[in-house]
């Protein structure tokens, strides 16, 4: 495993800092491939002397991919956006990367998906990211594809950004579509996944996996879950009306949080792994849940940090 190397494109994001890590750990060499290499750089001190390379590289132009991939044993393409134009980035990027891939001779690919992933699904999204997975599957067709829920940890952008929010407003806590499912996974569980299949890729090619947590939360049970571990139980939740939620996000913002309409589309389907779905038990993972690592990063909320009593919110 020490000859094999790994490109990783948007490897220097929230997902590919961890799978970055592990990878490294297991011996396995990297190529970080970013439009700007220099964003990745805090990656190089995981690894050994020379485990770490990087390349500038943009999966929507074609041209940039060649090197990113030269000498590549497995690739990995973590780029997603969630906002933006889907079709070039997620739908035609994926192809791009894919294609590259192939005709660089690496044998293994890995898609990140996004569970909820569907042509019929009402937001462009999830339809953009099915779309995606075909891209990749016609140029590999024994690709692995992974959908995550919705993944949380120190860097993500859902539960600190609920908990900004949660720790700004005064009295009570706006929560759109309160009802709505999720299944939080937590960042490492995800990346550990990732990184098994690519250490036995044999027995995941050409499958696609749906990655939650152990728990089902709706938005309301996020949202009071950080107001507890935050110190803040006393605020209250406001269930935004679906009018006003709708009227919102037409325009594009919610006070402190902003929400494009296709996100509000996106809030109307539970993000939760399906019946029959393939999942962590096909890499003997038990995913942690959210209140087993929240405590380590969600402590920079409370009032007086470290030193708060969590039920209080003081010293």
């Amino acid at each position: 495993m020490q000859d094999r190397l790994v490109t990783m494109f948007g490897g220097g994001g929230f997902l590919g800092r961890y799978v970055a890590q592990d990878l490294l750990k297991a011996g396995i060499r990297i190529r970080i491939a970013e439009r700007n290499p220099g964003d990745a750089f805090f990656i190089k001190p995981m690894g050994g002397l020379g485990q770490t390379q990087f390349v500038a590289a943009d999966i929507t132009k074609p041209a940039t991919l060649v090197r990113a991939l030269e000498g590549a044993d497995a690739a990995i393409n973590f780029v997603g956006i969630l906002k933006g134009d889907f079709q070039k980035v997620h739908v035609e990027g994926a192809r791009n990367a894919a294609e590259a891939a192939k005709a660089a001779g690496v044998r293994d690919f890995v898609q990140i998906s996004a569970i909820g992933a569907s042509h019929e699904a009402a937001s462009h999204y999830a339809r953009s990211k099915a779309a995606s997975e075909d891209a990749v599957r016609e140029a590999i067709p024994d690709a692995m594809i992974m959908r995550p829920s919705v993944v949380f940890g120190p860097e993500d952008g859902f539960i600190n950004r609920f908990a900004a929010i949660a720790r700004m407003v005064p009295v009570m806590v706006p929560v759109m579509r309160p009802d709505t499912k999720f299944q939080p996974v937590y960042v490492a569980d995800v990346a550990d996944a990732v990184v098994k299949a690519l250490l036995d890729p044999a027995a995941y090619r050409g499958r696609t996996f749906e990655l939650g947590g152990p728990q089902i939360l709706s938005m309301r049970e996020i949202n009071r879950f950080i107001l507890d571990s935050i110190g803040k139980p006393d605020k209250q939740i406001f269930e935004v009306p679906d009018a006003m939620g709708r009227a919102m996000a037409r325009m594009g913002f919610l006070p402190g949080a902003p929400i494009s309409w296709d996100q509000w589309l996106s809030l109307q389907s539970n993000n939760v792994v399906g019946e029959d779905a393939d999942g962590f038990e096909a890499f003997d993972i038990a995913p942690r849940p959210l209140a087993a690592v929240a405590d380590k990063w969600l402590v920079q909320y409370r009032t007086h940090g470290r030193f708060a009593n969590k039920a209080a919110g003081e010293v």
